[in-house]
């Protein structure tokens, strides 16, 4: 009778083992079924009245200590886990956007400009004409939280009041002051037809003791939100990333 009973309890200590060196759901998964055989396993009733033990009882410190074990194995706690906006929880094209030297896979590196606004052309351009100070833009852009691991503030896709899906783009002068400095400057140079990133330090960016908010507004009250928890919290980083299409200029 006792080869019988060992062999259940043999396989509880070797998924134990492997659980803890593992961490396998599966095994997890395995060792609590193999469990409820071993509480409902008796191949000899009358091992009751001979040896007066239960073997229920006999093998569920065991079980408990095995599930213990493999619970302890598998879980996280909960403090190790990282806030959204963490430096740790961004994705990498996020986290260091602009600082790669050299670029990876042959890509155009960002040239910094001396007010700290990063730039890369993805597309040049073409014409003569050149955006400039006094120059009439009309953009397609997206905008991005780069605190919120880059969640879209902006896109002027969903400006569409025709109902053909086609967004209307955002227009400007530049130098007016209605759109923020950052995206002010960082379209000079461009051409059109051009596609340009930029990345908006916070110094250039919303600036939130203004009675009017700057272009781009968000067009939703969600999107609206998410800009504003990053930019009126002090303690996060307010740079944004701007993807720009510069459609035509005058």
């Amino acid at each position: 009778g006792s080869s019988l009973s060992a062999t259940p309890m043999h396989q509880i200590l070797l998924l134990t083992s492997t659980i803890m060196t593992s961490s396998s759901v599966f095994a997890f998964l395995a060792l609590s079924m193999l469990a409820q055989d071993v509480l409902s396993y008796s191949p000899h009733q009358k091992a009751r009245a001979t040896y007066g033990v239960d073997r229920r009882s006999a093998f569920r410190p065991f079980v408990a200590a095995a599930v213990a074990a493999a619970a302890a194995s598998t879980c996280t706690p909960a403090s190790s886990a990282l806030a959204v906006g963490d430096e740790g929880n961004k994705p990498k094209e996020f986290t260091d956007v602009g600082t790669q030297a050299p670029a990876p896979d042959g890509e155009s590196p960002f040239r910094t400009l001396d007010s700290g606004i990063k730039i890369k052309d993805f597309r040049p351009g073409s014409a003569d004409l050149v955006a400039e100070k006094g120059t009439k833009v009309s953009l397609q852009l997206t905008g991005r939280l780069l605190n919120l691991n880059g969640v879209i503030f902006y896109d002027s896709k969903k400006n569409d009041d025709t109902g053909f899906g086609e967004g209307l783009p955002l227009t400007f002068v530049i130098g007016e002051g209605t759109a923020i400095p950052g995206l002010e400057q960082g379209v000079i140079g461009m051409k059109k037809g051009g596609i340009r990133r930029i990345i908006v330090p916070e110094a250039l960016g919303y600036d939130t003791t203004k009675d009017r908010i700057l272009e781009p507004v968000p067009f939703t009250a969600d999107t609206q939100r998410a800009l504003d928890s990053v930019i009126r919290n002090k303690r996060r980083d307010a740079s944004l990333l701007f993807d720009v299409k510069l459609e035509r200029l005058r």
